[in-house]
Order: C-alpha cells, then sequence, then structure tokens
C-alpha cells in the first residue's frame, strides 16, 4: 500500500521551511552520505542549477541534497543556504582543501500570490536543511508548495491551490521507493484512474471547474498565460543501486506520473523537473523501479492537492470540493 513520504527511504531526510505570510518557501532532500542521481526536465521554462553535472557522461556520481524551491529564478539562491550548512557538517565532495556539497536544484513561480518581492533566499536554504530529518511532515501549503497553484489556463484570477505531497511504498524485501513533489501547473489536476478533475481553473460565472484540455480546444490559445510562470518539481528516491543513465531513465519514466494526473502537463508555460535519488546497494530492473516511481509520484501529487489550503482569493480542492465535477 503506497502511503508515507520520501523519508522513509533508508539515507533520505527532508527539511521544509516557509514564510506564510509572503507564500513562499523551500524543501530541502538531503542525503547526507550522498545518493547517485539523475534528472529530466520536461518542460520548456525550466529554472535549475547543477543539473549539467547530472548528465551521465559527466564526471560527479553522487549528489549530496536537492534542493526545491518557490520564488522562480530568485529562489535558487535557497541552494547556497543549503550549500552553507551541509560544508559547515563536513557533507560534500571531498577536494583536498574542502569538502564541496553537491545541490543540484530547481525552483517553481509562485510570485503572483503572497508578496512577489520576498522569495526563499540563502538564509531560508540553510534553515530547512539545518531542520533535515526522517519521519512524519506536513503536506500542502508547506516548504516549496506553499505558494504553489494550478489551473491557471484561464488567468491567474482563476487559479486553485497546489502544494506539496509525498508518498513512498515498501516492498517485503526492504525496498523502499519515495517521492516527493510541489504541484504548480499550469493545467488541472485529475484522479488517474476516475479522470475526476480536483482542482483546476475555475468558472467565474458558474463557479465549477473548466476542463483545461476542453478549454484549449475551444480557444486554441494559452497566450495569457506566460512562459515560466508555473511549473511542477520534484523528486523519486529509492534504496537501490543505481547508475547515473539509470537514475535518469528512472526521472524520465517517473514523469509519467506528470501526465496521467495533469492535464495539460509539460508546456511552455512550465518548467517541470524530476530528479532521482539511489541510496543503496541491491540491483533492480530499471523498468521496474521507475513504473513503481511513477506510481508512487502519482500519490505524491493527489496528497499535495488534497492537503492543500485555501489562502485569500485561491481556494483549495477541500475548501470546494463539493462542487468538484467529473
Amino acid at each position: 500500500m503506497i502511503h508515507g513520504n520520501i523519508t522513509d527511504v533508508p539515507g533520505v531526510k527532508v527539511g521544509n521551511l516557509e514564510n506564510r505570510e509572503a507564500l513562499t518557501g523551500c524543501t530541502i532532500i538531503v542525503v547526507e552520505e550522498g545518493a547517485v542521481c539523475g534528472v529530466d526536465v520536461r518542460g520548456s521554462a525550466p529554472g535549475t542549477r547543477e543539473t549539467d553535472l547530472l548528465d551521465p557522461i559527466n564526471k560527479i556520481e553522487k549528489v549530496h541534497a536537492i534542493s526545491l524551491s518557490g520564488g522562480s529564478a530568485f529562489g535558487l539562491d535557497a541552494a547556497s543556504g543549503v550549500m552553507q550548512y551541509l560544508e559547515e557538517q563536513e557533507i560534500g565532495l571531498d577536494v583536498g582543501v574542502a569538502k564541496v556539497p553537491i545541490v543540484p536544484s530547481a525552483v517553481l513561480f509562485d510570485l503572483p500570490i503572497g508578496k512577489s518581492n520576498v522569495r526563499p533566499d540563502r538564509q531560508m536554504g540553510y534553515e530547512a536543511t539545518k531542520k533535515a530529518s526522517a519521519g512524519p511532515f506536513p503536506f500542502g501549503n508547506i516548504g516549496a508548495g506553499c505558494g504553489a497553484t494550478v489551473g491557471k489556463i484561464t488567468g491567474i484570477e482563476n487559479c486553485m491551490k497546489g502544494g506539496l505531497g509525498s508518498a513512498s511504498l515498501t516492498f517485503e524485501n526492504g525496498l523502499v521507493i519515495g517521492a516527493i513533489v510541489a504541484v504548480n501547473a499550469v493545467g488541472d489536476v485529475r484522479d488517474p484512474l476516475t479522470r475526476e478533475i480536483l482542482a483546476g481553473p475555475i468558472d467565474p460565472t458558474t463557479e465549477e471547474l473548466i476542463d483545461s484540455i476542453a478549454y484549449l480546444q475551444q480557444n486554441a490559445s494559452t497566450s495569457h498565460v506566460l512562459p515560466g510562470t508555473n511549473t511542477t518539481i520534484g523528486a523519486v528516491a529509492m534504496n537501490a543501486k543505481l547508475t547515473k543513465a539509470e537514475a535518469k531513465k528512472i526521472a524520465q519514466i517517473t514523469q509519467n506520473a506528470l501526465a496521467r494526473t495533469i492535464f495539460p502537463v509539460h508546456t511552455t508555460m512550465d518548467g517541470d523537473t524530476i530528479f532521482t535519488l539511489a541510496t543503496g546497494e541491491e540491483v533492480y530492473p530499471v523498468d521496474f523501479l521507475g513504473n513503481i516511481a511513477a506510481q508512487v509520484m502519482e500519490e505524491a501529487i493527489i496528497a499535495a492537492i488534497k492537503a492543500a489550503e485555501a489562502v485569500e482569493g485561491v481556494p483549495s480542492y477541500n475548501s470546494i470540493k463539493h462542487k468538484i465535477i467529473s
């Protein structure tokens, strides 16, 4: 049964910090012993840092944390705070004269709600990393999901609240696969089994949810949605042994979870980015790991939406679920 969160994977810790007034935050995934990492960037407007290192042809084999942050490109600064804290703990790549923490990062756009001039910075990244631990943590308006929104195909004024979600699956042989995600899509979010729309653009006249794909078919334009103003970012982790190439492939397969829950997805307005972390020594078939990771990511996406709380002017699944239509 899928439940729990990504810290159920041995060696993985998570630290969340947010500014509830400004509606922004960051989520830091820490792997103190290092983890093989891969990444897949599927959206056309990403905001990332250190992802080139993860190309299988490049030398660096392990990372020490992943930073997921709000604040658009400004939020990439949070990764500097992650590096600072890890260096103080002597965690990082030993280069002789110092230990250099390897911290790839990705950001989402949450500036339209809350305070646009307040973004995750070095200090927030530092404090979030300091808080990182295993065990339960809340979902919804937490960490990188604090200012996340979904359903912006008809404009930000009709959107609903997105958020942070996580899930995990443990097998009898000890294999654990976990996922964490901050859902901030231009599209609507649907139950992958029933196709029920859980969160999306709201028709201001009828107060009903709008089918984003149908809207696109009828309007043939999304020009009022600015590129890069959305983005779903996340990671999957597993206590399995992977090469960088295999980790990248699993990140690619995991993107199928976004395709099964977010409509439309991987658009020119999104910067959808998924990381894979491998912390173990047992070898498993990549297709098995990838497809299970995608299933766990689906659950994390749905958990994010169902845990999200309404904020001023932006309703949530829980605040309007009596109106939700299939």
